[in-house]
């Protein structure tokens, strides 16, 4: 049963519509300062990841190809642009259902939220690992996390964070069920450099997050397709 992956989507998609509903009801000092929070945890997270690699050289190999496929696919791009479309339609459906917020805090703070929401590190392995064990911890973890971060987002963002769901169920659900093919074929090693690949990825978004630097997160996420591909070879070249 693909408990964790439900659990998580269910709780990403109630505190987005909590929090779009709520809107401008939150004081404004509690929207400002707890996305400082969640950058700070996501940045957290990602050194905790990346602190467990087994070779550095094959992740940061896979982060340079990885961003550079997605800066020549314009992924980051089509985030944004998708994200504007929908947002449209939805404000019209629910034209009370967000704050007051900048364009272009808009499309940062959104990108950010489903990178981190779809494509983080604890996400992916979580459901890999249920995939295999069938023990939904770790994703049950995240959906905590989710549920409070897609809240707060949604009173600036609106309805449009809970379409974040969208993308987060079916890579956890892919995830979920072809851990019994994926993980065979890996090593705790390989295991460990993905983590850390992700666990960059995941640092980088609390930086784009808190407002500090506005890293190409979207971009950066073919890294992932390719790190465990480029660790193996690395291993068979240099040992």
């Amino acid at each position: 049963m693909l408990t964790g992956p439900i659990i998580n989507s269910v709780a990403t998609l109630t505190g987005s519509i909590i929090g779009a509903t709520m809107g401008n009801k939150i004081p404004e000092r509690l929207r400002l300062a707890l996305p400082l929070t969640f950058g700070a945890a996501s940045m957290a997270l990602g050194i905790n990841s990346v602190v467990k690699v087994s070779m550095l050289p094959p992740v940061i190999l896979a982060l340079l190809v990885g961003s550079a496929i997605g800066e020549l696919l314009k992924i980051e791009k089509g985030i944004e642009w998708a994200a504007i479309r929908i947002n449209g339609p939805i404000q019209k459906i629910f034209p009370n259902g967000k704050a007051d917020e900048d364009p272009q805090a808009f499309l940062q703070h959104f990108v950010a939220v489903l990178v981190l929401f779809s494509a983080s590190g604890t996400g992916i392995f979580g459901a890999l690992n249920e995939g295999i064990t069938h023990d939904p911890t770790i994703l049950i973890s995240k959906a905590m996390l989710d549920f409070f971060t897609s809240a707060i987002f949604a009173t600036s963002l609106g309805f449009i964070v809970a379409t974040t769901v969208i993308p987060q169920f079916i890579i956890l659900c892919g995830l979920y069920l072809l851990a019994g093919v994926i993980l065979p074929m890996t090593t705790p090693q390989l295991i460990a450099d993905f983590s850390a690949c992700g666990g960059i990825i995941m640092f980088v978004t609390g930086f784009r997050i808190t407002g500090i630097k506005k890293f190409p997160i979207a971009n950066m996420l073919p890294a992932l397709l390719l790190v465990m591909i480029f660790s193996h070879y690395w291993r068979l070249l240099f040992h």
